[in-house]
């Protein structure tokens, strides 16, 4: 017997250290703690359907611990070295999101377990991004913020050690876990010194907010934990009256009867007090925030694609204004001709699901019949159901949303994409996985253990004639 701890339960464990660590630095995420629980438990309170759905789904739990993060990394080797510590948390590289789309300088990819399993333990997840130092018009500031982030090391050398460690013996035992645990969250802690002096952080603020929040300082804080809410609308309108300044507008899909992908929202950043280098200079900064998301179904390619025409529908009718609640009227008018009825999003293919059976008895029956293994018979007939697989994911135009909000933006109008996954990947040291293909293989899993299953039963059944 193993006696290493499963990179789940670091997992876990860092998502709590995480948390309790932003709650002392930003007292307002705990006041959002409390009104997302309180919105969740209203809403399971008040239909209990959706509580026997995640119940059955082995989901209620994960809502309690879910939590995602964000953070901002300035070159190559650190997003390589990330890559290595979140491997021990069995957290890998999932998708590339070019957030070039809004004028952010930067790349990114979401470090979060991949298996079924995993996710359903802790599905932490971290929205990482790499700083774009090539879309710095200035080449002599582009050079020096090259300078300064060269000379900066943002591990402790334990947490380089134990990773070290994990990679040559496969595992950590429960001192060295813990240790793991404390010295990379010392990786996500703010500094209220910065590393530069006043007058540098007004050139590299001047060329983007973005890129002095990443070169100032001596690490990637956290800029954000966000809980998941199960009715971000409910959130939106309950921020304000806790003292909480909510954006404008609620990113994503708008409100349906059956949510898709991600929708998010956020209180703005708060504007705290650094000391310069060189005379100590004092200032100001805006980095940290609060934001809340709600998870829907994941969509197929097909699905993705409807979705992104959708989108960009709203946001090319610039004449339309701009408002928060115009801008809302636009977007249900929309998505008025996405399907919003789980049958027919199956059907049409539009969504993924996971099969299992509903009827046991009939399931059985049906194998002992000597009928064949027909889904979507057994569908029809009410012996085997399907239930949406969760978007474990991100959307490049909310996350750019949520940036420029948070950075001094309003509605993101801008949409000239500059990709470069190649790029990203060979500094990250590995390929990121496709999200989609992910998904595709949960529900073609589910289906292919309903056909072992039924071809068992119908053996069984063979064997005892």
């Amino acid at each position: 017997m193993s006696s290493f701890v499963s990179p789940d339960q670091v997992r876990d464990r860092f998502s709590q250290s995480m948390s309790a660590m932003y709650k002392t630095e930003v007292p307002q995420y705990g006041a959002l703690l409390e009104l997302v629980a309180q919105i969740n438990q209203a809403t399971l309170d008040a239909q209990p359907a959706l509580r026997q759905s995640l119940t059955e789904a082995g989901e209620l739990h994960r809502l309690d611990v879910e939590r995602h993060g964000a953070i901002r990394l300035g070159t190559p080797e650190e997003l390589a070295t990330m890559r290595r510590i979140f491997r021990v948390m069995g957290m890998f590289p999932v998708g590339y999101y070019d957030l070039s789309v809004a004028g952010v300088p930067v790349h990114a990819t979401a470090f979060r377990p991949v298996s079924d399993e995993a996710l359903r333990l802790n599905p932490f997840r971290v929205f990482t991004s790499l700083l774009r130092l090539e879309l710095i018009a200035d080449a002599g500031l582009r050079a020096q913020a090259r300078d300064i982030l060269a000379k900066r090391r943002i591990f402790t050398d334990e947490a380089l050690a134990l990773t070290a460690r994990f990679e040559s013996e496969g595992g950590l035992s429960e001192a060295q876990a813990d240790a793991f645990v404390r010295e990379v969250t010392e990786t996500f802690r703010w500094h209220s010194e910065a590393t530069v002096s006043l007058d540098t952080y007004r050139q590299l603020h001047a060329a983007h907010r973005l890129v002095a929040d990443v070169v100032s300082f001596k690490g990637p804080h956290i800029n954000h934990l966000t809980p998941r809410t199960l009715d971000i609308d409910a959130a939106q309108a309950e921020m304000p009256r806790r003292g909480l300044a909510a954006k404008d507008v609620v990113e994503g899909p708008p409100r349906r009867r059956h949510p898709i992908l991600l929708r998010q929202t956020s209180f703005k950043a708060l504007e705290e007090t650094i000391v310069f280098t060189q005379g100590g200079d004092a200032g100001s900064h805006t980095a940290r925030f609060g934001e809340i998301e709600q998870r829907g179904m994941a969509l197929t390619r097909k699905g993705r694609a409807l979705y992104d025409q959708l989108l960009a529908q709203v946001r090319s009718m610039e004449g339309a204004g701009s408002a928060a609640a115009d801008y809302g009227q636009r977007l249900a008018a929309a998505f008025a001709d996405f399907p919003d009825e789980p049958e027919v999003l199956l059907d049409q293919a539009l969504a993924f699901f996971r099969h299992h059976v509903a009827d046991e008895a009939g399931f059985a029956a049906r194998a002992a019949s000597g009928a064949p293994f027909d889904l979507a018979a057994l569908r029809r007939d009410g012996i085997v159901g399907a239930r949406p697989i969760v978007y474990e994911d991100f959307l490049p135009v909310s996350a750019a949303g949520i940036f420029q909000s948070n950075l001094g933006g309003e509605e993101q109008k801008s949409y000239a994409a500059n990709a470069a996954q190649a790029a990203f990947e060979q500094a990250l040291g590995a390929p990121v996985a496709d999200e989609i293909a992910l998904y595709e293989a949960s529900q073609a899993a589910s289906v292919e253990a309903l056909r072992v299953r039924y071809a068992e039963l119908a053996g069984a059944d063979a064997g005892a004639r």
